[in-house]
């Protein structure tokens, strides 16, 4: 858990104990997620791209085992030249391979942005019900089940999931 969120964490403790009638709520977000159709087809089509792009760098490592393996049979039979030919080859395949896992698995990699296209939008779209349901009820706080913030203890009967699901359904 990071130092924000505990800050946060007790923030909301300390606010709640000394105040009166804290009204709080919590959902669990992958269970939303997980029951809205929109979500698991976002989801599926990201998972098929991820497998689609594991295939093309897996057929890169692929070829770059043959000319490793390649090099290393002919390594014998040819002249230091044709070796630091070969060599650079391999080291030219290895940073392509690199650059290809970075483009399509890094930070600001192509996974990334489709998840961001993808999935962003649902997610807002139950954040913004979230917010809906937290005002008509007053609460004070919701909490996330499914996030870093550890629930050391939750009553099921504060658990609002089920209503923004229903409030999602009904957009």
């Amino acid at each position: 858990m990071t130092v924000k969120k505990l800050i946060l964490l007790f923030s909301f403790l300390a606010i709640g104990f000394g105040a009166n009638a804290q009204r709080w709520a919590y959902v669990d977000t992958e269970y939303i997620l997980q029951k809205l159709p929109k979500y698991r087809e976002a989801q599926s089509q990201l998972d098929k791209m991820a497998r689609d792009w594991q295939k093309e760098i897996d057929a890169e490592v692929r070829s770059l085992k043959k000319l490793k393996v390649s090099l290393e049979n002919e390594r014998v039979l040819l002249t230091r030249d044709l070796i630091e030919e070969r060599e650079l080859q391999i080291s030219d395949q290895t940073t392509k391979i690199e650059k290809l896992q970075q483009k399509r698995f890094g930070a600001e990699g192509d996974l990334i942005t489709q998840r961001k296209q993808l999935i962003r939008p649902i997610q807002d779209q139950v954040f913004n019900a979230v917010q809906s349901i937290a005002k008509k009820k007053r609460y004070d706080a919701v909490f996330d089940k499914s996030s870093d913030l550890i629930m050391l203890y939750y009553n099921k009967k504060y658990d609002i999931s089920d209503r923004v699901l229903k409030q999602i359904k009904s957009m």
